[in-house]
């Protein structure tokens, strides 16, 4: 079989590359997605649109319906209700066109123990009219020393770049990841984080799950909060983050309970927010409210059991709406 060879520095765009027009579409739109599994209702109501060529992050706790959601737009699950539209094809019509431009990466891939790395890089490949060949592919994910290696004596990090590199075999327009870096050591990170930025970089689209807020910052030109079936809030990290109304997060604990008044009618505090026996104040200009919180706290004879502070993230903007962390299991 002849493999055609894909690289970034000759990239046309995606759609000229299969003699197409460019499309103004959406690469992804969905609207009304509802789907239960008996008393459970796991999606409810969600609706999204990702334009071609950004990278989408969909965050949530496990349990919020991302993975329900994702296998809906991959055609592996179907909805109870709503409308799914695929680079403007309906999986009822369209399936087989869709497939050939999907790339999926999933959670917990399964592949074959006993085959070589380059063994399992040409299976996925076969299945694909055209794409890179497989020594691309493996250069692509930096895996050149462990083409002869079995998948079963891989590291978690190898695995999981084999994995996207089987995603990435049939040159996809979109590609799938759900939670692509879960368990994996900073460096292993890392290196996927640049596989994703470098698809992204030559017009690839990207739908990204994760519940890390750093990899989200990172990777995601938009980002999308899920809990309990629906989106909560969708916009750029920035955005986000600007709608706790402070650039910084001061989280305490006092020995006594405080008044939210009082709190609030310190210099620069935003907002006033409880959880369990910990305080978060947010607010503009850290140097000027910490002291001033400093003071309240002497005047009132009262101890901290604990101070941090830090950067407002995607992490408090979940709490704000949710009044629970992101990673609460």
């Amino acid at each position: 079989m002849t493999q055609t060879a894909t690289t970034g520095a000759e990239r046309l765009p995606r759609n000229s590359e299969r003699g197409e027009s460019p499309s103004s579409e959406p690469a992804i739109v969905c609207r009304g997605l509802r789907k239960s599994f008996g008393s459970t209702h796991a999606v409810r109501g969600v609706n999204l649109e990702i334009r071609r060529g950004e990278c989408y992050g969909l965050l949530g706790p496990n349990g919020a319906g991302k993975t329900t959601t994702v296998e809906i737009l991959e055609g592996l699950t179907e909805p109870d209700e709503g409308e799914v539209r695929i680079l403007g094809m309906t999986w009822g019509e369209n399936a087989k066109a869709i497939r050939r431009r999907l790339g999926i990466q999933l959670q917990e891939a399964q592949l074959t123990e006993r085959l070589q790395v380059v063994e399992a890089l040409r299976l996925f490949r076969s299945f694909y009219p055209s794409g890179p060949t497989v020594d691309a592919l493996i250069e692509r994910v930096q895996l050149q020393e462990k083409g002869r290696t079995y998948v079963r004596d891989l590291s978690g990090g190898q695995r999981q770049r084999l994995s996207v590199a089987c995603a990435l075999a049939g040159d996809p327009d979109i590609l799938f990841l759900d939670e692509p870096t879960t368990g994996l050591d900073p460096q292993s990170r890392r290196a996927l984080w640049e596989i994703i930025e470098s698809f992204r970089e030559e017009g690839g689209t990207i739908l990204l799950t994760t519940h890390f807020m750093d990899e989200a910052e990172r990777l995601a030109d938009r980002v999308a909060i899920m809990d309990h079936g629906r989106i909560l809030i969708e916009g750029t990290p920035t955005q986000l983050i600007q709608t706790l109304g402070g650039a910084h997060v001061i989280e305490f604990e006092p020995n006594t309970p405080m008044a939210d008044h009082e709190l609030r009618g310190l210099p620069g505090v935003e907002t006033v927010r409880t959880r369990g026996g910990m305080v978060l104040v947010t607010c503009e200009e850290l140097h000027l409210t910490l002291p001033s919180l400093m003071d309240l706290l002497a005047s009132r004879g009262m101890e901290l059991t604990s101070l941090t502070t830090h950067r407002a993230t995607l992490d408090d903007v979940f709490l704000a709406r949710t009044g629970r962390q992101l990673r609460d299991e």
